[in-house]
């Protein structure tokens, strides 16, 4: 059920673009993530990427699993999302093709100044998650099967601490996205992970701070998938493959890598050939 509402706008912002289409207007629609919406990026690269090309692109901006789960329904032209096992079990299964590596950057954990916790310095994630729990300290979840939601479980998983059984007490899942996960943690002193992008473009950090970071299990790397033509013919793979081949391109890796708040680059381009 906590996917019932994100789902709901979710179809209704597809049904709405690909009725605009009626229009004759040259656009994709690329499933992504909150985390490149949220950030910032997406409105500072698309209009370059429309100036270049002619094509607009239309961006429905949600979990990495419900991202996909759109892509493989057909709704979308591109998928843009940021977890590796999920991606390659979507080409795999024949939903994508030609997947590249775009860009990276990192995921840190957040929590109140107080740090109840005390779980600051930390060099292992794991071992973080593991003193929250102890604790009993306040965890805001994102519980939305987002890369990010993935790569939190993962790490509870290293910690061998099952969270989800204290779901409803010190942990909390409230089934949104990174903004709203930030916000609920902002405004109730609790422990969450971000990914670093969002959390730099995020207003709201009343006692929030960085304090766990560095881990290299904390890696995010974003990867960019044209839907399979041949599993639905409607995807529009010429405009969908000029979408890839400019973010993977020296002037879309340079794009990305200028996108900077308060002098602090948001994310890391590291295009790889396709299949790579």
């Amino acid at each position: 059920m906590k996917f019932l509402r994100n789902t709901a706008i979710a179809v209704a912002a597809v049904a709405a673009m690909l009725g605009a289409a009626q229009a004759g207007d040259r656009h994709i629609v690329v499933a992504s993530t909150t985390s490149t919406e949220n950030s910032g990026l997406f409105s500072h690269i698309l209009p370059m990427f429309e100036a270049a090309t002619g094509i607009e692109a239309r961006v429905v901006a949600v979990g990495t699993g419900q991202a996909i789960r759109i892509a493989e329904r057909g709704d979308a032209d591109v998928l843009f999302v940021h977890d590796a096992p999920s991606e390659k079990r979507f080409v795999d299964a024949g939903f994508g093709v030609d997947r590249r590596e775009v860009m990276y950057n990192d995921f840190v954990i957040v929590g109140p100044v107080a740090d109840p916790a005390g779980i600051g310095g930390a060099s292992l994630a794991s071992a973080a998650f593991g003193m929250i729990a102890e604790a009993s300290a306040p965890f805001v979840s994102r519980g939305d099967d987002s890369g990010t939601n993935k790569a939190e479980l993962r790490i509870w998983q290293a910690a061998g601490v099952d969270a989800q059984a204290a779901s409803g007490g010190w942990y909390r899942e409230i089934g949104a996205g990174m903004g709203a996960a930030l916000n609920t943690a902002a405004a109730s002193d609790a422990y969450t992970l971000s990914d670093r992008g969002t959390w730099l473009a995020f207003r709201n950090k009343r006692n929030l701070k960085i304090l766990v970071e560095g881990d290299p299990g904390l890696f995010n790397q974003y990867g960019v998938i044209l839907v399979n033509p041949e599993r639905h013919a409607h995807v529009k793979a010429a405009d969908g493959k000029a979408f890839i081949d400019w973010i993977t391109s020296e002037a879309g890796q340079q794009a990305i890598a200028d996108y900077k708040i308060g002098g602090d680059q948001l994310f890391f381009p590291n295009a790889k050939a396709p299949n790579s």
